[in-house]
């Protein structure tokens, strides 16, 4: 392949550079009149440029000609959408974004920073996403005092390159107010970037040197299209030669005479130069779908893969202000792709000049082109011009790289300086080889690595990683396959080679020095039937036995739900994003619901989140399912699953049996794994708690009521609400020896 960049002559001017603190996003709510983000079923309201959510007592409804319930309370939203507030019976849950469009880069760490108080000490559920789908987000327990603080809190292992965060205050009924929130991270002095310009009138692309101009650009316009004005959009051999593309309503009709089609968008002199034109004609569409009555895009000479980052530039105006949103389309204009490429383009009659720099993720890999829906608002006739389109990328090496890691010798991954694959002497043409570690040097053998088919830039080295398809075996060769953020675990530490075939996408691990490789076993089977006897809670919320709530009981007590606890302790420390598996059989002497946590030894929370809720009923059902280690558990010691067992008020008898817990590897058969987290027989890998006031503690049989007392200890640790601990000059609720108090 053709090597675009050289590393040698750049590296001396950024290695050995600390990191230095980079502020990414930042919102001050006191900008805005009203909730500036999509509304999710709760709009938090605006009072002196605070963003106040009035807690779960209170749901929201859009205020429309069809709406079934109204109040006498509007709340208007920063864009004028009206929402009637309505008082609620009992909590509801909610949710709502506090931040969105946080630019981060793949497998980041963040740290984010609010001014925030509550009218009582809680702790929230915030997650960082990244999209919709399952393991698409992160999440982070915050408390939250009844002072005004400037709150802090991390994420890590991020998967995408545009966030949203969105606060789960849940069923909580303190009101909660919001000043600002910043978002930052710990950025390495960044390599020198060289950019590569691509809009040329051949459909080359050249490096365009600073100062110097390019005969051949065509994104200013002053070139006639000649006979590309002939080109259809969806002539896939020549329509990405076209730079700029329009579509007006009832021009270019198809066959059918029902849509019109994308063509080369006009070019006219405006302003005394030549322009891109769509002569925008009224939307008349029905509903949404009106915005993309009349489109205009600029077209890219090649599809981008994920983690490429792009400068976009171009010039726009209109004949009438007017708003446009922006989507990512593939290689024929009008093929969507998705929803959100460079946000929301606001049009004047005067020429303004649009600069973004932007990543390409996962969700727009593939991607050729920008879409303008041009009427997002205004409906009627318009014409927007546009010039100098120009679309930028970094300059990187092409190949394959790989870059390796080995915690145990303290060996970090070093993206910029990854190593690259070269002809194997030893074999035919096109295969490819490398070698990682150093023979007769024990510190440098690694146990992970990445493959890429970049580098020269961290965030598009990590979206282009390949990985095999099946169990790595010694000197046998296996299938790969693309895929973001591959890091793939070698059966032992050592000194490997590495071959691949890019005509065939196989690779072959050999070991050449090292550890001896792990060997499949079979999972285990624990037999042990553990027996919680969770004891009556001492009643807070208006719930019935199953968790209703119920009109007209009063909320007393200082029960939490963790006064009964089971918990799954493997046999070792896990390792934050470690797959594992977790199947076992369960019952109870009543309905109930259990709720889990990821812990550390036993009773030491880490995260609100592990396997989701438990469900019991009477009968033995199989729970079986996967449980990756979240990676707020990084450096805490992460090693049980804890079941909070008092989410009802009765006691209750809960049973659990035939456990299964190892690490998961899908190239493996089933039944087989590296490694079993719990014991074949006995309960050490099983803990239980049986009432507050008592710690957790082995299981050792039916300990029932009469083992309470012995369990109390007095102890001079304090939690907050959600089981954390904290410090001692903690502001709010918080549980002590099992009682729940304030802190002053």
């Amino acid at each position: 392949m053709k090597k675009l960049f050289t590393l040698i002559a750049l590296l001396t001017c950024f290695l050995g550079a600390k990191a230095e603190w980079v502020q990414d996003y930042k919102i001050d709510y006191s900008t805005y009149k009203g909730f500036p983000f999509y509304v999710m079923g709760y709009v938090p309201e605006w009072y002196d440029g605070v963003m106040t959510d009035f807690g779960a007592n209170f749901k929201y409804v859009e205020v429309k000609d069809d709406a079934e319930e109204t109040s006498d309370v509007i709340v208007t939203t920063n864009n004028g959408v009206q929402y009637y507030k309505i008082a609620l019976d009992a909590p509801g849950w909610h949710q709502y974004f506090i931040a969105d469009g946080i630019p981060t880069e793949l497998d980041g760490a963040y740290t984010v920073k609010a001014m925030v108080k509550a009218s009582e000490a809680c702790t929230i559920n915030v997650n960082m996403g990244w999209g919709w789908g399952e393991g698409q987000s992160t999440g982070a327990s915050v408390s939250i005092g009844t002072e005004w603080t400037e709150v802090e809190w991390e994420y890590s292992g991020i998967g995408g390159t545009s966030c949203n965060l969105v606060a789960q205050p849940g069923t909580s009924t303190a009101t909660i107010e919001w000043k600002y929130l910043t978002v930052g991270h710990n950025a390495k002095a960044a390599r020198p970037t060289v950019w590569q310009e691509w809009l040329n009138s051949d459909g080359q692309p050249f490096v365009l040197e600073e100062g110097k101009t390019n005969d051949k650009y065509m994104g200013n316009a002053e070139t006639p299209w000649g006979d590309l004005a002939n080109v259809k959009y969806n002539d896939a051999e020549k329509n990405f030669l076209v730079c700029a593309w329009s579509k007006e309503k009832g021009h270019n009709m198809d066959e059918n005479g029902e849509a019109w089609n994308p063509f080369p968008a006009s070019i006219e002199e405006v302003d005394g130069s030549k322009v891109f034109v769509c002569h925008g004609q009224p939307a008349t569409t029905e509903g949404d779908p009106s915005a993309w009555d009349n489109q205009f895009w600029i077209q890219s000479p090649q599809s981008w893969k994920e983690g490429t980052q792009i400068k976009l530039h171009f010039r726009y105006k209109a004949s009438q202000p007017a708003k446009a949103d922006t989507q990512i389309h593939k290689q024929t204009p009008s093929d969507y792709l998705h929803w959100n490429a460079v946000g929301e383009v606001a049009f004047t009659t005067e020429w303004q000049d649009f600069d973004k720099t932007f990543t390409f993720d996962a969700s727009m890999a593939t991607g050729w082109s920008i879409a303008f829906n041009l009427n997002k608002e205004v409906k009627d006739a318009v014409d927007f011009y546009f010039d100098d389109l120009s679309w930028q990328t970094m300059v990187l090496d092409e190949g394959f790289f790989v870059a390796s890691s080995n915690a145990a010798n303290a060996i970090e991954y070093d993206l910029d300086n990854a190593t690259q694959f070269e002809q194997d002497p030893d074999e035919d043409e096109g295969v490819l080889f490398a070698i990682v570690g150093e023979q007769g040097k024990k510190e440098t053998w690694i146990n992970e690595i990445m493959i890429s088919t970049i580098r020269g830039n961290d965030q598009a080295f990590k979206g282009a990683t390949i990985k095999p398809t099946t169990a790595i075996t010694s000197g046998e060769w296996t299938g790969y396959t693309e895929a973001s953020l591959a890091k793939i675990k070698l059966p032992g530490a050592g000194v490997w080679k590495i071959q691949l075939d890019p005509n065939t996408k196989e690779i072959c691990f050999t070991q050449l020095e090292g550890e001896a490789a792990a060997e499949p076993i079979d999972v285990v089977t624990n037999k042990t039937e553990v027996v919680v006897h969770g004891q009556e809670r001492d009643w807070k919320p208006a719930k019935d036995d199953a968790g209703t709530p119920q009109d007209g009981e009063e909320g007393v007590g200082t029960g939490q739900p963790w006064d009964n606890q089971f918990f799954f302790v493997a046999n070792r420390v896990l390792e934050p994003g470690e797959v594992t598996h977790l199947k076992f059989s369960y019952k109870a002497s009543k309905v109930a619901t259990s709720s889990t946590q990821t812990h550390g030894t036993p009773g030491a929370y880490i995260h609100w989140a592990a396997i989701g809720n438990v469900n019991f009923t009477e009968e033995w059902q199989t729970f079986d399912q996967d449980f990756t280690v979240p990676n707020e558990a990084a450096g805490k010691n992460a090693q049980s699953i804890a079941f909070n067992l008092a989410e009802i008020k009765a006691a209750c008898d809960y049973y659990i049996k035939d456990v299964q817990w190892y690490l998961k590897d899908e190239t493996l058969e089933e039944g087989k794994t590296y490694e079993n987290l719990i014991d074949a027989t006995g309960a050490k890998n099983f803990y239980v708690k049986e009432g507050a006031g008592t710690n957790p503690h082995e299981f050792e049989g039916s300990t029932g009521i009469t083992n309470i007392e012995k369990n109390v200890k007095t102890s001079s640790a304090i939690y907050n609400i959600a089981g954390q601990r904290v410090s001692k000059d903690f502001k709010g609720l918080v549980v002590k020896d099992g009682k729940k108090m304030l802190n002053k």
